[in-house]
């Protein structure tokens, strides 16, 4: 049975969906997973985007979600850090994956990558953002060919930062899930 984690204050709680509509979303039940097991932690804040914190592009991605989302819904952590590791262990990831597309955790179980996390990303963030998350309606596979093509080159153009861009603004960091260990690695250059 897969599992969906419900929004607003009872966050904790996981109910059973159908997931026909669930356009790319991978979810599994930990109960039955073999890749979950033991690896799973117990405390995995809901609504984060893992992503390539050296990366241009996935930066400004970020800055605008901040300041789209008013009302804080979605936290950031940068797939570099150690912080991001119980998140790629829950999804059996590896951090090679999120290097290569964004990742998304909704919430235990209820997770999504590439364009389809884009636009769940998207469907979090208020009027008239949120509108854009009607994309849905173009076909995964031609989403996330468009998604691919542009990752692929993204440092080509818009460029690779030595270190983490966020160290830049670091007004941005109490979003981050791993401002800590951000924090303490900028004192250390």
């Amino acid at each position: 049975m897969n599992i969906r984690m419900k929004r607003g204050v009872g966050s904790l709680i996981r109910t059973p969906i159908d997931r026909s509509w669930c356009h790319g979303l991978r979810c599994f039940n930990s109960a039955s997973s073999s890749v979950l097991k033991g690896v799973t932690p117990s405390l995995l804040q809901p609504r984060v985007l893992l992503y390539d914190a050296v990366s241009h592009l996935c930066h400004r991605g970020v800055k605008w979600v901040i300041r789209a989302d008013k009302d804080r819904k979605i936290k950031f952590c940068c797939v570099q850090s150690d912080a991001a590791e119980p998140y790629l262990k829950a999804c059996g990831l590896e951090r090679e994956d999120v290097l290569r597309r964004i990742l998304f955790v909704e919430g235990l179980n209820v997770y999504s990558q590439g364009s389809t996390a884009a636009l769940q990303v998207l469907s979090y963030l208020p009027l008239p953002y949120s509108a854009l998350s009607s994309l849905w309606v173009i076909p995964t596979p031609l989403r996330d060919a468009v998604y691919d093509y542009v990752a692929k080159r993204r440092y080509d153009w818009f460029g690779k930062a030595k270190d983490y861009l966020v160290l830049q603004e670091k007004e941005l960091l109490e979003r981050f899930i791993d401002r800590e260990e951000v924090m303490n690695r900028g004192q250390n250059l």
